[in-house]
Formats: structure tokens, C-alpha cells, sequence
């Protein structure tokens, strides 16, 4: 790869990776309860990321846009997932003092809500093969480029995470807190309706 794909690849990866989705919604949630769930749901979230992205370079995920009973099966999943955390959120009665989750509870948040994100695989197969040069080998680069998509999403969410750390005694107060998870519960539920009615 020439220095200008490399630019570009890096560029747009950021660019998607400053897009808010069903994990950044969770991410949100899980602030409430401290840096160590935000950090999980982060690791969470990316080893879904690198399911998907390694899937797209080994030509997986291809499976999903051939099999439309793999895509909406998938796409189902998820949406109940997202309805569940986000009548779980709305329902919740979040204390300044309450025993915040174990770290393994929001780690699983994380890596479920983009393992069941079908999107997110179709859209790792249209989007890493176009920073392949013609002439190369392209599974290798597909590989070099699924690990860099990840690591670049990671290091873009720890950004989030450090910045929802520093606010975190605004975040913790006892007005604040709930009306976060209130908040992010209605995001939450929104994207589970929007992955249902949105059917491809």
C-alpha cells in the first residue's frame, strides 16, 4: 500500500469510527457505572469489531449478503438485544450507591451489540477491499487492514472513555445519572425499532 492508501484508509476509519451507533449508546449506559464497565464495554465492542472485520477479509461475512435468512435472522437478534437493554435502562432505578455491574456484564453488552449488527459485517465487506491496490495479495492486506480499522476504533472509544471519566462527577450526580440512563434507554430502543423497520 502506497503512503496516500494508507492516509485515506486511516482517515476514513476515523471518520466511521466518530459515527454514533448502538455501541456508542451502550458505551453511554455503561459510563454511569464507572471507568472499569467502560473499558469492557469497549474491549467488548471490538472484539465484535475484529470478528467482523477479520470475517470480511477471510470472506465470511460474504455469507451474509448471499443468505437473506442469515442477514434477517441476525438482524432480528440484534434488535431484540437493543429493545432489551433499552427497556432495561428505562426500567432501571440506577443509585448514587447501588454495586456498579461486574465488568464481565459489560463486556458481553458490548461484544453482543455489535456481533448481532449484521450492518456492521456488510458494511466491512464493501468497506476494507476498497483500500486494496490492484495487483497485491489481497487477503494479507485485507488482515493488515481489519487489525488497523480495529485498533484505530479502539483507540477512538478510549478517547470517549477518558472524556466520560472526567465529567464522571457530573455523570454520577443523583439528577444526572438517571436521567443519563433514561436517556440512553430511549436511544437504545430507538435503534432496536430502526434495525427491525430497516429491513435491509
Amino acid at each position: 500500500m502506497s503512503l496516500d492508501d494508507i492516509v485515506a484508509f486511516v482517515a476514513a476509519s476515523f471518520l466511521i469510527a466518530l459515527s454514533p451507533g448502538p455501541g456508542t449508546a451502550v458505551l453511554l449506559r455503561q459510563s454511569v457505572h464507572g471507568r472499569k464497565a467502560a473499558l469492557a464495554t469497549v474491549f467488548g465492542m471490538e472484539a465484535g469489531v475484529a470478528c467482523w472485520a477479520v470475517a470480511a477479509a477471510l470472506g465470511v461475512s460474504v455469507l451474509l449478503t448471499a443468505s437473506e435468512i442469515a442477514y434477517h435472522g441476525l438482524r432480528i437478534a440484534g434488535a431484540v438485544f437493543l429493545v432489551h437493554l433499552g427497556v432495561k435502562a428505562l426500567v432501571s432505578r440506577s443509585l448514587p450507591d447501588a454495586e456498579p455491574p461486574p465488568a464481565s456484564r459489560a463486556f458481553r453488552s458490548g461484544l453482543v451489540v455489535n456481533l448481532a449488527n449484521p450492518k456492521l459485517g456488510v458494511f466491512a465487506i464493501s468497506f476494507l477491499p476498497q483500500f486494496v491496490p490492484a495487483g497485491e495479495a489481497g487477503q494479507g492486506v485485507l488482515l493488515a487492514l481489519a487489525v488497523g480499522w480495529v485498533l484505530i476504533d479502539t483507540v477512538w472509544y478510549l478517547v470517549v472513555v477518558a472524556v466520560l471519566h472526567t465529567v464522571r462527577g457530573w455523570l454520577g450526580r443523583p439528577r444526572v445519572r438517571p436521567a443519563l440512563e433514561k436517556l440512553s434507554g430511549c436511544v437504545l430502543l430507538a435503534l432496536g425499532v430502526r434495525l427491525v423497520l430497516d429491513p435491509r
